[in-house]
């Protein structure tokens, strides 16, 4: 299912493409922060996809407007990128194809959402939700969530952080390229002000059971549920249509809710 991954199941169509290069003037770069020159093990692999006459119009016109390449080069001014400084902003890691994240923003205006994805089809198609039904309190981020989080996001900057259904890397020598991980769990408290909320969902059990263990050991977050579980589906995650076709072939998913100390 998975279906707000960061992570692709098949291989780039256009992977011939100069690493920096614009699918569309003035949208998206390719590979925005040269990612590629930096060793680490990432969560995902930049993937382009197939785009809809729509998704390249919305693009065209929407990204220089709500887009933003992860470049790396630069401290983000959240009140500034939403225009009102006392907004509250939540970072969404992986968002699909954007119409979980387009509900989300439309049930709450009062909030900011940073979707940060590399899926171009993704991005194009929550921006044209986005002016669908008038949601001017979305923002789509482009390229690596490690970089926005460590390079561009100011310290206690963000009042909430969602990850839903991550590429679960199920065979265990990928193991190591889930995002969920304590390294990742102590970057995010340092962007996370005090009572934020950390929001994780995943329909892989495996994984669920390291998200559950990672987390319970960190010691900047708590979990919200009293009996130190999962917690039940929470009514502002849309349950998608992908969650409930999994949901009917018997997958379990499970929803974890931790937040930041405030001591």
């Amino acid at each position: 299912m998975s279906e707000n991954s960061t992570a692709p199941r098949s291989a780039e169509a256009h992977d011939h493409r100069d690493r920096g290069a614009r699918l569309f003037p003035g949208g998206p770069s390719a590979d925005p922060a040269g990612s590629h020159h930096e060793r680490r093990i990432r969560s995902f692999r930049p993937r382009r996809g197939r785009v809809t006459p729509g998704q390249e119009q919305a693009l065209r016109r929407l990204w220089p407007q709500w887009g933003l390449d992860i470049d790396g080069l630069h401290r983000i001014d959240l009140g500034r990128l939403f225009g009102d400084p006392e907004m509250p902003v939540v970072l969404e890691i992986g968002f699909g194809m954007g119409e979980a994240t387009a509900q989300m923003a439309a049930a709450d205006p009062g909030t900011g959402i940073l979707a940060a994805d590399v899926h171009t089809p993704g991005q194009g198609n929550l921006l044209a939700l986005a002016e669908r039904n008038g949601l001017t309190n979305i923002r789509v981020a482009n390229g690596d969530a490690i970089i926005l989080l460590r390079e561009m996001l100011a310290p206690s900057s963000l009042a909430g952080l969602r990850v839903y259904f991550p590429d679960p890397w199920p065979k265990k020598r990928h193991h190591k390229r889930r995002l969920i991980q304590p390294e990742f769990v102590a970057l995010a408290a340092t962007r996370l002000r005090p009572g934020a909320l950390l929001h994780c969902a995943t329909d892989w059990e495996p994984y669920a059971e390291q998200m559950l263990e990672v987390l319970s050991a960190s010691p900047d977050f708590e979990n919200t549920q009293p009996d130190g579980g999962y917690a039940p589906r929470p009514d502002f995650r849309p349950l998608t249509k992908f969650e409930g076709q999994g949901l009917d072939k018997g997958h379990v998913v499970h929803d974890l809710l931790f937040r930041r100390r405030t001591d």
